[in-house]
């Protein structure tokens, strides 16, 4: 028994050469001694016995990258399920969609139908001032004559042609911009959808726009006329029946084609003035990146970018807005008649107003807008950047 004691004593790599086992008085005499034992250094004798490698070889190093490999590898390929649920939790639907471009049109029907029938009593005074200038001088001076002649509620005429044309406008406009959008993406590819995308902007609103004048015309057409020809008619009840009994359909689409000579050009610039701005506003404004911003911050930039994007729509599409409100006044007459009868200064009329009104009301639309995504937890993409495969092209990446 002392014997296998001793041999593993021996083996013990840190047991010292000078060190031996003996017996004690009990045991009996000692053993004759061995052969010399060869000393060895107690690092060395860890490296033989315990380490395929010295600390810090290349071997070490390459065997610890082969463990960071099978550590991280097996460990994220094993929480792939929970990291597709954690996705799915952090949007409501995906990109492109039909949830996701019904619940668009749904912010486009409360962005646009909600805010132009906020401003409706603005959009009286500005439609009169254009069909009327010599009774309606100013925006001021508007309000006043309206507001003697027909009280407060004066104010609200057109309110109900408005909310349905502008709810329907709204679904169609957003709803098949995000369309268009993703549509004539695919087309151009990852590189070419950057390097042309506000040509991709101005093509995708403008085919939106196209249906969506089509879906907003005959309650345009019926608002015109209860706004700007006293007497006519109170309410949309009255209006719908009398202007069919007059002049059947045509009454309600003899308009459509001056007003895609005004809505077009106005969305085009409403969604490329407004996609560029809020890539400016990131990039030379806003001192951190956008994934960085609060939900509430991002809203800020979306409102400050529509406010800017609105004036510029104004400017514009108002002389195409001024003959749109005189042609569906009057019995007869055409775009061009109307355009020659106004002539150059006629159709700037009222371009205070309408400056104020579109301005404030594409920011709110941008806005409320932003918010559905924001509370339906849609996805909302970055603004763009320059694709990796395009920085190697231009040399900008080794």
């Amino acid at each position: 028994m002392f014997s296998s004691v001793a041999h593993l004593a021996r083996a013990n790599p840190f047991n010292a050469p000078h060190l031996q086992l003996v017996h004690d008085g009990l045991s009996g005499p000692r053993s004759p001694p061995g052969p010399p034992r060869r000393s060895r250094h107690l690092a060395a004798a860890a490296v033989e016995e315990q380490y395929s490698c010295e600390y810090g070889s290349g071997r070490f190093f390459i065997l610890c990258g082969l463990g960071g490999i099978i550590s991280c590898g097996t460990t994220h390929t094993a929480l792939v399920p929970l990291d597709l649920i954690k996705c799915r939790m952090q949007y409501s639907c995906e990109f492109g969609s039909m949830k996701y471009y019904a619940l668009c049109g749904f912010g486009g029907v409360l962005s646009c139908g909600l805010t132009h029938t906020a401003v409706v009593p603005l959009d009286l005074v500005k439609c009169r001032m254009q069909v009327d200038p010599q009774k309606y001088k100013g925006i001021f001076n508007g309000f006043s004559v309206t507001l003697k002649e027909d009280g407060v509620r004066g104010l609200a005429k057109g309110w109900a042609p408005t909310l349905i044309g502008y709810s329907m406008q709204g679904l169609c406009k957003f709803g098949f911009y995000e369309v268009f959008k993703a549509l004539y993406s695919n087309i151009l590819g990852e590189e070419n959808t950057y390097l042309w995308r506000t040509s991709l902007y101005l093509a995708a609103s403008a085919s939106a726009e196209f249906f969506a004048d089509i879906a907003l015309a005959p309650m345009e057409a019926a608002k015109v006329r209860i706004q700007t020809q006293p007497g006519y008619a109170n309410t949309l009840r009255e209006a719908v029946p009398k202007m069919y009994k007059e002049e059947g359909l045509n009454a309600f689409y003899k308009g459509v084609a001056p007003l895609w000579m005004r809505q077009i050009p106005y969305t085009m610039m409403k969604f490329a003035c407004f996609e560029r701005t809020v890539e400016a506003l990131y990039k030379f404004v806003v001192p951190k990146p956008r994934s960085e911003c609060t939900k509430a911050e991002q809203l800020v930039v979306t409102f400050v970018a529509g406010y800017i994007a609105g004036v510029f729509c104004a400017i514009v599409s108002h002389p195409a807005d001024s003959v749109v409100s005189v042609l569906n006044k009057e019995k007869g007459s055409t775009a061009s008649q109307v355009l020659q009868r106004l002539g150059f200064r006629g159709v700037w009329k009222g371009l205070f107003a309408r400056i104020i009104m579109i301005g404030t009301l594409t920011a709110l639309q941008w806005f409320i807008y932003d918010s559905v995504k924001v509370y339906f937890r849609l996805p909302r993409p970055p603004p763009p950047e320059m694709p990796e495969s395009l920085k190697k092209k231009l040399g900008l990446t080794e």
